[in-house]
């Protein structure tokens, strides 16, 4: 079942959205070789949990840490530990974060200092293909247009899309309906309408489609070893479009969620 959120309901998942944005950007700000991905899983969850939020992931069907750290060739659902970040890494850290009694995903992939061309070509194409897909979410389209957009950018880019894994609803639950793959056929699936809270979340591979799940149960990887990359936000579709409730902003963190908080009272829209 596809739950749409009431007005009130998207006001908190804006406000959370807040919260997580500005995690991604205290982490950027962290983030240089020689940083361990436990130091900055803690930096995460001291952030969220300061800011009234709650880490969305910790203890999520027994998840150990706030944040998902992934290097390299390292997909999804890295664990943050002892690792060292290295100059010309890159990194994907995914975040969740549970505020007002909704969560809210986003995910972004960092260089680590100086990256080679085709690192940089793999980041700058994953986050064009996740523009592209946000860029079909209004009402009337489906999600087969969503994916399919994903799937263009990446292709086009001399990349791979990772089919195993996909977006999928969020809100009250972490993982909602509908499911959302990154490809797809235009004008099938399900039709987007109002109310729609979207995780869009590409992962593309500079290699080969194919993936690997290690020992711990967790971690996936790229089957061939290449570099892959991941970028996601939580989408709403609204009446005129659409709204990237986790979209990435310089203002501090307190000052937003203040004025956000005004305008939920006065029933308005920040």
């Amino acid at each position: 079942m596809i739950y749409k959120k009431s007005r009130e309901e998207l006001g908190a998942m804006r406000r959370g959205g807040i919260i997580l944005a500005d995690t991604l950007n205290v982490l950027e700000e962290a983030l240089r070789p020689g940083v361990t991905t436990g130091e900055l899983d803690a930096l995460a969850e001291g952030w969220i949990t300061g800011h009234g939020g709650i880490p969305s992931f910790k203890g999520y069907r027994g998840f150990p840490a706030s944040i998902c750290s992934s290097p390299n060739d390292v997909i999804v659902h890295g664990i943050p530990g002892p690792l060292v970040l290295e100059e010309g890494d890159i990194v994907s850290l995914d975040v969740g974060v549970l505020y007002e009694g909704f969560h809210v995903d986003s995910a972004w992939t960092f260089p680590v200092g100086t990256v080679e061309d085709r690192a940089l070509q793999l980041l700058k194409v994953t986050e064009a293909s996740l523009e592209a897909a946000i860029a079909q979410c209004h009402p009337g389209k489906r999600l087969g247009d969503v994916g399919h957009a994903v799937e263009a950018v990446a292709i086009s880019g001399g990349f791979s899309i990772v089919r195993e894994y996909v977006g999928h609803g969020v809100g009250r639950h972490l993982h909602e309906d509908p499911q959302i793959p990154n490809y797809g056929s235009p004008g099938r699936r399900e039709r987007l309408t109002q109310g729609m809270t979207l995780a869009i979340e590409p992962m593309v591979n500079a290699g080969g489609s194919a993936t690997k799940a290690l020992a711990d149960g967790w971690t996936v990887v790229t089957a061939d070893g290449s570099l892959s990359a991941h970028f996601e936000h939580t989408v709403a579709i609204t009446e005129a479009g659409h709204e990237v409730l986790t979209a990435r902003a310089p203002a501090a963190a307190s000052s937003r969620l203040q004025r956000l908080a005004g305008a939920a009272q006065a029933g308005t829209h920040g």
